[in-house]
């Protein structure tokens, strides 16, 4: 498996990769995840609570793939009510999940989610050998 990340020189800097090159290995494709624990139940009343939990469920589905965050090279955020507070607080718990493996991602505010107490919803597409 090869993983080239691409960043032109031309382009600013973020927390993200412009593009992301892969060939060989298996894609695994991750359903969007939501604040819910294994009953279905929301979880949190805060953003960042929602957030860690998304993050938590990511793990769980990544791992049961045979997947690491390491192996993510596309990941798709929608957030409801989208401020820069909810912007750079997303970031801050993206980065301590990824550490500093940047995907290429795709921010977008949405005005609702399939639950009225959802806040956020995150899909990735990961990578394996």
């Amino acid at each position: 498996m090869s993983v080239e990340v691409i960043n032109p020189g031309s382009m600013s800097r973020g927390s993200y990769s412009h593009a992301v090159v892969v060939t060989g290995g298996r894609l695994v494709f991750v359903s969007g995840q939501v604040s819910v624990d294994g009953a279905g139940k929301v979880v949190g009343t805060t953003f960042e609570e929602q957030a860690e939990q998304v993050f938590a469920n990511l793990a769980t589905v990544l791992t049961a793939a045979g997947a690491r965050w390491q192996d993510v090279v596309k990941m798709n955020v929608y957030v409801r009510d989208l401020t820069s507070a909810k912007v750079k607080q997303f970031r801050e718990i993206r980065q301590r999940h990824l550490l500093d493996h940047q995907p290429a991602s795709t921010l977008v505010a949405t005005p609702g989610l399939v639950h009225e107490d959802m806040m956020l919803e995150v899909e990735v597409v990961a990578q394996i050998a």
